[in-house]
């Protein structure tokens, strides 16, 4: 998928936990306005890394189940989550280089976690 995906509480687990690859799932509201920030760049992001990583959008207004489940208590908040663990947490807007920085460290760590299985 060359674009994110807008993911509500019942498809997370199969979208996110049961990915075959990493997912970086931003927790976001429409009134929010750091939100609107980040998402270019995650827009970015899901095109730059197709076929290696999926985005996927959880609207918290309103799918709150599993922002509940992270403790997800301001937003954004990004987790990077692979083979259905979180190795990473990112809150509030950042740069786009911080967050490519934050996004290649995850790629890594995922890539060697599957090398050991």
């Amino acid at each position: 998928m060359n674009e994110p995906v807008h993911v509500t509480d019942a498809a997370f687990e199969k979208t996110v936990l049961q990915s075959k690859v990493p997912v970086i799932v931003d927790f976001w509201a429409p009134w929010c306005g750091p939100c609107k920030m980040v998402a270019p760049i995650l827009d970015k992001v899901a095109k730059d890394y197709e076929g290696k990583l999926v985005v996927a959008k959880v609207n918290t207004d309103e799918n709150q189940e599993w922002a509940g489940r992270y403790g997800v208590q301001g937003i954004p908040t990004m987790l990077f989550v692979a083979e259905g663990k979180v190795l990473h947490r990112q809150v509030g807007a950042v740069p786009e280089g911080i967050l490519r920085d934050a996004l290649n460290q995850f790629l890594e760590v995922a890539g060697s976690g599957k090398a050991e299985s």
